[in-house]
């Protein structure tokens, strides 16, 4: 169905929007994916917090005008979803590769982060980014780490000398 000036626009405007605020994105092939395949996807990075957006080239180029996804204007071409990372920069990434281990027909073409347009092959590596959690509970352990360090330095002199009394203690009941 031909779109007209207005939903042209729309289009525009709404790819624009999420791509002003989206950390990372991914371009992927779909061609041959079924109407059912395609709605699981959208449902999947819904959960996932990722925008997913099937629209003409020409649309899309002109919507990345001016954001830090303006690199993908040059690989767009043939049948592409874009796949826009709102939450965590990985998101997007994680979503394309997993789904496309289940269909083959769902082919990464490109990866764009930071203003930087990456090959296919960077997928892999973006999608193995922690999470906003994970890298927070990483955070937490590095910063956790010298204070337990400290306590349990503290704390042997006290434990070794139990130790050593304890050893004597068995020594004399032994003999």
């Amino acid at each position: 169905m031909a779109l007209n000036f207005e939903q042209k626009q729309a289009v525009v405007a709404e790819v624009a929007d999420v791509a002003n605020k989206a950390l990372s994105a991914v371009a992927a092939e779909y061609r041959g994916l079924t109407v059912e395949q395609l709605t699981d996807l959208r449902v999947k990075a819904r959960e996932g917090g990722v925008y997913v957006k099937v629209a003409k080239n020409t649309l899309v180029r002109r919507a990345v005008e001016g954001t830090e996804f303006e690199c993908m204007t040059e690989s767009l071409t043939g049948p592409l979803l874009l796949a826009f990372s709102m939450e965590d920069p990985g998101a997007a990434a994680r979503l394309v590769k997993d789904y496309a281990k289940e269909h083959d027909l769902l082919v990464a073409k490109n990866v764009a982060i930071g203003g930087e347009l990456y090959d296919a092959s960077e997928l892999d590596r973006l999608s193995k980014l922690p999470t906003y959690d994970q890298a927070l509970a990483m955070l937490m352990g590095v910063m956790k780490a010298p204070v337990e360090k400290f306590v349990r330095t503290l704390a042997e002199p006290h434990t070794k000398m139990v130790r050593t009394f304890a050893a004597v203690r068995d020594a004399k009941q032994s003999a």
